[in-house]
Parts: C-alpha cells; structure tokens; sequence
C-alpha cells in the first residue's frame, strides 16, 4: 500500500510538473514571423523555409517558434529584405539577387553568369571568405545572412518558340533577375522581374515570351510547360541557386548564444539536405517533363552562349566599380572561381566526360 501510494502521488507531482513545463515554456518563447519570396511550400526553397522554421523550433525546445507566411501574405515577394531590416518581420527565406537594385554585390551570394557551380559556391562562403564579405555587406540594411537551402544548378528557361541562333533573343520578354537579366538585355531580350507566383499567367497572357526560375523540381510545380514547351539547358546564367535564410540584426543580436548557434546549424542543415533533395527532384521532375508532358529539351544555340559568356565578363567587370563593397566581393569571387577552376575540370568535370563516354 505504501509502494502504491507513493507511486500516486509520484505520478500526481511529475503530472503536475509536465502541465507547469509548458506554461513556462510558453512565457519564455519567442514567436518569430517568417516573411518569404516563395510560394506556400514551393517544392525547393519554398520547402526550404518551412523546414528552417521546424528546426529551429525542434532544436530549441519551442523557444523560438516562427510562423512561415508565403509571399504576398504579409509582404510582396520582393519585400522580403525591407520586411526584415525594418522589424515587419523577424526572419525570412529567399534569394540574395534580388537586392541587386539596393547592393549590387547581393547577386554573388545566390549565383553570377558562369559562376561558381554549387560546391564550389559553398566552399567560397564556408571556407574562402564569402561569409565575412556577405556579413559586411548586409549589416547597413540591419539583418544578418546564411546560407538557408540551394536549388543546385538551374535550367536555362522556358520558351514559347524555339531559339535557333542568338537573333532570335531580340525582343524577347523575358523573366530573369539578377546579373543574368542583365546578361540577357545586353543580347537583345527584354529581362522582366517576375515574381514566382506571376510566371504562369504572365506566359499565359503573353506579358512573357520566356521564363527562368530555377530547375525542374520546382518548375514543375510552377506549371511552366503548359504554355512554354520548350525548356533550355545550360542555364549558364545561375549556375548555382542559394537560397538565403536572413534574420533581423536586432532580433539576432538578442539571442543567447546558444539559441545563435541553433539558427546557424538549421540553417547549414538546410543547405546541405536541401542541395540533396533539389538532385532528387530534379532528376525525377526532368524525366516527367519530358516524358509524360512531352517537354522539348534542347541546348541553347552555340552563338548565344558564347555571346553571354562574352557579355557576363563585361558585367562583372562594371560591376567591380560600383562602390568599394562590390569591388571587394568581385575580387574575391572571381579570384576563388579563378583557382577552382582548374581543380573541377580534372575532377567533376573530367568524371563525368568518362562515365558518358
């Protein structure tokens, strides 16, 4: 009887303990908005987001709880960097070249005109400096930078017609941002700032003759292919695709340092299982695309990317002058893709010539 009773009220007081625990819990949580560029759950970065959220809430017991909005819910897709900088929101999930208009240096932490493929973009941030550059650069608009997922390497686009030489660019209206829109002007298209969510119906009412967004695992979501069938590979204008998590400088500074580190691991987590999962994806989307949805896949024409690789030079040279910020990141970029370069054409380059051959 004893053994019971003590056992009761045991039980009684360690009930009691778990009611009392989240109460506490709950008094302590910080409850984070996340503003976004995507989508609700685009498969890719939209996912991408969503998973960074539960992380950081998993890791922390529940101290930070963040509710992912999509764009449009609380801020335009390309309000995101405003939204929290400003304090609208205390996290959000999107892409660095979109603030090319505001820093232009922005577009080299997502992806530049025959840049850095994806290792060789991680290696720069993690290992070569890319992170203290990218740190520098943000900190005036008040938030703090990561790497939050990647897309991996990203298609050329989606045409209505087909291209047969680099001529039949001109005039093209075409959606694509960051220094590969500029690439693309300078060719005689017509670059448009699409948000995502707009891409179908702009093709669909012709305020677009042609579309990039990012590989076939997320472009199939989008619906792309039944308005433009003709889906064009190298996508030497974003041959990388990282996705940025940024969070609030005020909001971050606030943080234990413990609850700091839990946000950058979510966060490297994310770019690792999410370059992983884009190949997956991708691959299986591709075959889709062309096998059920009868999808034309086809190289770009041989003129037009020697033309863009003529033109993407240029750009990045004027770009180095923009302002002292800019010219260091340039610097530093094209020195590591400068000395990669060799190394990847012996390794993933050379192995992949031999297993198709």
């Amino acid at each position: 009887m004893t053994t019971r009773r003590t056992f009761t009220i045991g039980a009684g007081a360690a009930a009691a303990g778990l009611v009392a625990a989240p109460a506490i819990a709950r008094a302590d949580t910080l409850k984070w908005r996340m503003v976004t560029s995507w989508p609700k759950r685009l498969p890719g970065p939209g996912m991408s987001a969503e998973r960074i959220a539960e992380r950081i809430r998993r890791l922390s017991g529940g101290r930070i709880d963040i509710t992912v909005y999509a764009a449009g819910e609380v801020v335009p897709a390309f309000g995101v960097l405003d939204a929290v900088g400003n304090g609208v929101a205390d996290i959000g999930h999107t892409a660095a070249f979109y603030w090319q208009g505001k820093m232009p240096a922005a577009a080299f932490f997502t992806t530049v005109p025959f840049g850095l493929t994806p290792a060789e973009h991680v290696a720069w941030i993690d290992a070569g400096g890319g992170q203290q550059l990218w740190d520098e650069l943000y900190k005036p608009f008040g938030v703090k930078p990561f790497m939050g997922g990647n897309t991996g390497v990203c298609m050329g686009g989606w045409f209505r017609h087909e291209l047969k030489d680099l001529a039949d660019l001109k005039g093209l209206k075409l959606r694509s941002l960051g220094l590969g829109g500029e690439v693309y002007r300078r060719l005689g298209a017509t670059p448009q700032t699409t948000p995502p969510a707009e891409i179908l119906t702009s093709l669909q009412s012709g305020v677009l003759d042609a579309a990039e967004f990012v590989g076939p695992g997320s472009d199939i979501a989008l619906g792309l292919y039944r308005v433009a069938p003709f889906y064009y590979y190298p996508g030497f204008n974003k041959p990388n695709g990282t996705g940025e998590c940024i969070v609030a400088l005020k909001a971050w500074n606030a943080l234990s340092p413990e609850l700091q580190a839990i946000i950058n691991h979510a966060c490297a987590t994310e770019a690792t299982y999410a370059l992983a999962e884009m190949e997956r994806l991708n691959a299986m989307a591709l075959e889709a695309l062309v096998k059920q949805h009868q999808v034309k896949l086809t190289a770009f024409p041989d003129d037009l990317v020697a033309g863009a690789r003529k033109q993407a030079t240029d750009v990045l040279g004027e770009l180095a002058s923009r302002s002292a910020i800019t010219g260091k990141v340039h610097a530093s970029y094209v020195d590591f893709r400068a000395r990669t370069a060799p190394w990847s054409r012996v390794s993933i380059e050379a192995v992949l010539r031999a297993r198709e051959a």
